[in-house]
């Protein structure tokens, strides 16, 4: 089972057991339930339910793994030639680990299917 989630301005596709970095939520502790309500497509290995923009009642629950990792640092220069200006500056992004725990879909059938013996 899958589905796709909003949260901010990002989309993701989780399943069950996925870790993913969400932007930084300041009042996030280790151990803590994070619930998204914007689910956008959910599939249970039959049939899929996709919502209008968003399917009603329809919710992922994660729990916080780590409340702030740092992305790669990027370094901002600005000179202007001849005019003795140079600006040097740095930013790092900061983000949030979470697991996805729980998809929660009202009335969707989940079909767990087993792989063939020889794939």
């Amino acid at each position: 089972m899958f589905a796709y989630i909003e949260n901010g301005s990002h989309q993701y596709r989780v399943s069950n057991g996925d870790t993913l970095l969400i932007d930084f939520v300041d009042t996030a502790k280790t151990g803590d339930s994070i619930t998204f309500d914007k689910i956008l497509l959910a599939n249970g290995g039959g049939a899929s339910v996709i919502g209008a923009p968003s399917i009603s009642g329809a919710s992922v629950t994660a729990e916080v793994v780590e409340p702030l990792v740092k992305g790669p640092k990027l370094e901002i220069q600005k000179m202007r030639r001849r005019k003795n200006y140079r600006r040097h500056t740095g930013h790092r992004q900061g983000y949030t680990q979470v697991k996805i725990t729980a998809i929660t879909v009202p009335g969707m059938q989940v079909v767990e299917t087993v792989p063939a013996a020889g794939a």
